[in-house]
């Protein structure tokens, strides 16, 4: 599924102008899109709504969707903002459906408040993806009488109809008095700025609605990854298989401290159906991590004075031409032996075809390397590898030489031109999680999941994309199928477990049961 900016989506607009389907018909099938939606997320319970309607068309798609939701037996009170024209039809529709429209001018706003606090649903229809401007005087005081109310009673549920107002659909900057919402209902296809921060903290869950748009008249190379993308790349799984026609990899992690690393990227590569992981280690790590993963071989790699031997590079890369794939980095360390096998490995010239996923402490070495202004130019020439990069926003802000608030206020731009840059796959993880392919392909995650934002979830991942890699997917689709896999976990831990408390192992029996699904 395409995500669009406010051209791309006029664009798509003026094309169906073009082939028949005006925008009064956009307009009908978007609010009764929108109202179905709503039907659906309150389950089906006959629930009072407030729709507040404003000026432009997406006032106007507030108005189809006020009578459509009366139409499925809600109550519904019309509050309007700004003028809208006399022979306006929508609004003649609404009126002769019996719908109440009170104007908020001058006296209303008591009114507004006096229903605001005895709705269980409010419509957000008064700015659309087309109003940047700054909100003030009374468009303000309604906003504010909205957010009162809303704190008051919680359990009150706030839709957004396209984006929240008040939010750049974009940009994903906010006005001041933006409208925090918690599902936000988008028309056709999903905009850019609602994935994109400060913008992703008021939508709430997005939903995506189909108004009658063909997807061929959209021009994005953005996509938002759905379960029928992840399906049609899932490893098929033969009845004459051995563990070889799965793939083998291998991965190096871990470290005196950081054991749980090696541990769950590990297993999250196990979890996906990879035929075999090999678990590189310092020596003296051994016995407790076979003690652990009864499913991993291991290639203990020697160590001196507290650290690894100068021979640990060598004895690494002698196995690799074994192996379909190799992660490097999960809680490895920054210690002068894990930077030299890190680098010798990466530049390696002789392995041109190897495969590899460079995360967590590998990619702070590499941003070691990188800051030195002697090596800088020459780095990813040297790493001929086919790489993917999994970057937290700290990290992508080490390697860039940016910023993290750079980095999260320009997500999608940022992955994709260093994937171009650079000419590896990036994952910039966090809140949808963007993924980029060297030649400018995007896709951003579905989910955003605060349970995932705690110590091991991204070792999980690590270990799931890499899994993928070895069962030889292609990295961008390995990278985003993985992904997607990982986040699905999180969603399902967070609705049997709630979402305080899922810790990294939570997810990894749910990887199986996620490909199940969307297998199934």
């Amino acid at each position: 599924m395409k995500i669009l900016t406010v051209a791309q989506m006029r664009q798509a607009e003026q094309r169906c102008a073009a082939a028949g389907i005006p925008t009064e018909v956009l307009m009908e099938n978007a609010g009764r899109a929108a109202a179905e939606a709503i039907r659906d997320s309150v389950s089906g319970r006959k629930s009072s709504v407030v729709v507040l309607a404003g000026p432009g068309n997406n006032g106007g798609d507030g108005l189809v969707a006020g009578r459509y939701l009366r139409t499925y037996g809600f109550g519904v009170k019309i509050f309007t903002y700004g003028d809208r024209p006399v022979n306006d039809k929508n609004l003649i529709m609404a009126q002769e459906h019996g719908l109440e429209i009170i104007h908020v001018g001058v006296t209303a706003l008591d009114q507004l408040e006096r229903e605001l606090i005895s709705a269980d649903v409010v419509l957000d229809a008064l700015l659309g993806i087309g109003k940047n401007r700054p909100i003030s005087g009374r468009l303000s005081e309604i906003i504010d009488t909205v957010r009162i109310v809303k704190n008051s009673r919680l359990a009150k549920k706030i839709f957004a109809l396209d984006i929240p107002s008040g939010m750049n659909a974009d940009t994903g900057q906010i006005d001041a008095n933006c409208l925090q919402a918690d599902e936000t209902i988008t028309l056709g296809f999903p905009k850019v700025g609602l994935f994109l921060m400060p913008g992703a903290e008021y939508t709430g869950r997005i939903k995506v609605v189909d108004i009658g748009v063909n997807p061929e008249t959209a021009d994005s190379d953005i996509e938002l990854i759905t379960p029928e993308k992840v399906k049609v790349n899932l490893p098929k799984r033969p009845l004459t298989a051995n563990k070889g026609t799965f793939g083998k990899a291998m991965i190096f992690a871990g470290s005196r401290n950081y054991t749980g690393a090696a541990f769950l990227a590990c297993s999250g590569a196990m979890r996906v159906g990879v035929g075999l992981v090999t678990l590189a280690i310092p020596s003296e790590l051994h016995p407790i991590l076979a003690s652990k993963l009864h499913e991993t071989t291991f290639l203990p790699l020697p160590e001196s004075k507290g650290g690894l031997s100068h021979e640990a590079p060598l004895i690494l890369k002698s196995e690799l031409d074994n192996y379909d794939a190799l992660l490097v980095g999960p809680g490895i360390g920054r210690s002068e032996g894990a930077a030299q096998l890190i680098e010798s490995v990466l530049f390696d010239q002789s392995r041109p075809n190897l495969r590899v996923v460079i995360d967590a402490d590998a990619l702070n070495i590499l941003a070691g390397i990188l800051a030195d202004a002697g090596k800088k130019g020459v780095v990813w020439q040297r790493l001929k590898a086919d790489a993917i990069l999994t970057p937290h926003p700290g990290e992508m802000a080490r390697l860039t030489g940016m910023t993290v608030e750079q980095v999260q206020n320009n997500r999608i731009n940022i992955a994709r031109e260093k994937a171009v840059e650079w000419q590896k796959t990036v994952v910039l993880k966090g809140a949808y999680t963007v993924i980029a392919a060297p030649d400018g392909r995007t896709a951003v995650s579905p989910f955003a999941n605060p349970a995932l934002a705690s110590a091991g979830t991204g070792d999980v991942l690590a270990g799931v994309i890499t899994g993928l890699v070895a069962q030889r997917m292609p990295s961008f689709e390995a990278a985003l199928s993985g992904v997607f896999v990982h986040g699905k976990a999180g969603d399902i831990a967070v609705s049997e477990l709630g979402d305080a408390g899922m810790v990294a192992g939570d997810l990894l029996p749910l990887l199986p049961r996620v490909i199940k699904a969307l297998k199934s």
